[in-house]
């Protein structure tokens, strides 16, 4: 490593912009979930007529509403929640990455103005590798979340 030239200000602002792309995916997701699941029970089920709705259990007091058991889940229903299912790990995935990123930065950053130039060369291997837990360890308060 010949040489750094760090501006503590920048970093400052860069991860700000970070953060609030951080949101703005994270509102994303939420929604990609949401609409899929909104989507998955707007298809409908391959049963025919009646028999795909809720069944009534009973018996039941007078007045009271009948109890209704879970709604059938058609084939497009099924295949909506493996694919969610199925890209959890690349959501999570991109959240870590994000999160190391940020604590790398910090932690570089933060070595970087403290005159510890091998400690913030270590900070950003770490971030390079996605090695929270060693990020979060060294954070202040340390220990995690």
């Amino acid at each position: 490593m010949a040489s750094w030239d760090i501006r503590p200000q920048g970093v400052q602002g860069q991860l700000k912009v970070v953060g609030g792309h951080a949101g703005e995916l994270q509102q994303a997701l939420q929604g990609l979930v949401t609409t899929v699941t909104g989507a998955g029970s707007a298809a409908g089920t391959a049963v025919p007529g009646s028999m795909a709705g809720p069944r009534l259990h009973g018996p039941v007091a007078p007045g009271n509403a009948p109890l209704r058991g879970g709604t059938t889940m058609g084939p497009v229903a099924g295949a909506l929640g493996q694919y969610l299912e199925n890209r959890q790990k690349d959501f999570n995935a991109m959240a870590e990455r994000i999160e190391a990123c940020v604590l790398g930065a910090v932690k570089a950053t933060t070595e970087y103005v403290e005159g510890d130039l091998e400690a913030a060369k270590q900070a950003q291997d770490a971030a390079r590798a996605v090695d929270l837990e060693a990020l979060r360890r060294e954070m202040p308060g340390g220990g995690g979340r």
